[in-house]
Parts: C-alpha cells; structure tokens; sequence
C-alpha cells in the first residue's frame, strides 16, 4: 500500500511539472506576439503641405502663399508620430510657389527680386528636429542655416500641423526683402505714406503619417 501511494503522489507531480511548464511556455509565446504587435509611423510623403504668410505696409496686411512641391532626401520611422519626423530631410524648389494672385504678377516678382537676389536660388532645404517632445527646424537659405522652433497640434495619433516664424534678418536676407519692397513699392505702401515689408514670416506645414 505505501508503495501504491509514493507512485500515485509521483504521478500528481509529473502532471503538475507538465501544467506549469505548458502554462510558462504559453506566457513567453504572447508576450513575443505583443512586441511583434508594434506599429511604427513613416511619413506619407505626397501629402505634406507647406505655406507661408508674408507682411506689407505698416499695418501688417497678410499676404499668403504656399510651396507646391516639397521633396524628401532622407525619411524615418518611429513609435509616435512626432518621433518617426526626427532628422527628416527636404528640399523646397521654389519655382513651385504659388500666391493664388489672379492679376498673376506677385509670383514673378517674387521668384525675381526676392529669390533672384539670395544665394543659391533654386531651394530651400531643411531638416526637422524632435527632441524631448519639443520640435523645430533646421532652415538653410541665401547660404545660412538656422534653426526655428515649431509649435505643433496633433490631429488624431497621425496628423500633425506645424507653426513657426522665419525672421528673415536671421538668414542675411535683408537686401531680398529691400529689393522686393522697391519692385511692390506702391503696393505695400499704407496709409500712412510708407512703403514697407516686414522680415517676419509665417510658415506652416501639414503632416500625415501612416501607421505600420
């Protein structure tokens, strides 16, 4: 009988070992599913938008306008939106601007007496910056480069607009600005008698991101 009973409590062992191993072995299998599960974001490259807003007269009267072609050098991925965004490059060629002007004479002037005037004329290049959940840009015109820092409002888990301003003063680019200021002399002259356009800029960027 003492014999019976050690074999049939050895037995009960053996099915327990067994349970617990199949059970250890199911936890490592789900827990190797969920970091598969992972996505990651990559930029959807076609649907970047870019615009801008310019100033004249004294009274600061907006003037907009936007980039219609962007082209991307270097793109990531990453686990949020904003991360997957970190050391993108892109150039700007800015003979894709567009002002909407139906007179169809403020684009030719610009690309002339403003772009005409600064160093390297054909684009505008730059590289995005995300560090600590803070974003900026890095910006190279008329032979600078430097760096505006990006306020930005998420639009679900995978849009995000962008909003900064460009001093042009920043980029030496101040004989461009007085250059188009004299070719717009009567159009950015106010009320009150002076002729003028600011350095400042508004730049804006829409950006959506897929999820893989």
């Amino acid at each position: 009988m003492k014999k019976i009973t050690i074999t049939f409590v050895s037995a009960l062992l053996i099915v327990f070992a067994s349970c617990k191993e199949t059970k250890k072995g199911e936890e490592s299998t789900s827990v190797d599913a969920s970091t598969e599960a992972v996505e990651t974001f990559s930029l959807v490259q076609d649907s970047t938008k870019v615009s801008f807003i310019a100033y004249k007269t004294t009274e600061k009267i907006p003037v907009g306008g936007k980039f219609e072609k962007i082209n991307f050098t270097k793109t990531n991925s990453g686990e949020t939106a904003l991360t997957a965004l970190n050391g993108t490059e892109f150039s700007i060629p800015v003979s894709s601007l567009f002002t909407n002007d139906p007179t169809g004479t403020r684009d030719p002037k610009l690309l002339e007496f403003f772009f005409g005037v600064l160093k390297d004329t054909e684009l505008i290049s730059g590289v995005f910056k995300v560090e600590n959940d803070k974003s900026s840009i890095d910006i190279t015109l008329n032979g600078e480069t430097q760096n505006i820092p990006l306020a930005y409002e998420m639009n679900g888990d995978n849009k995000i607009t962008f909003n900064g301003v460009m001093d042009l003063e920043n980029w030496n680019a101040m004989d461009a600005v007085a250059s188009i200021n004299k070719a717009c002399e009567i159009l950015h002259t106010g009320k009150d008698g002076v002729s003028k356009t600011w350095s400042e800029v508004a730049l804006k960027a829409e950006v959506l991101l897929e999820k893989k």
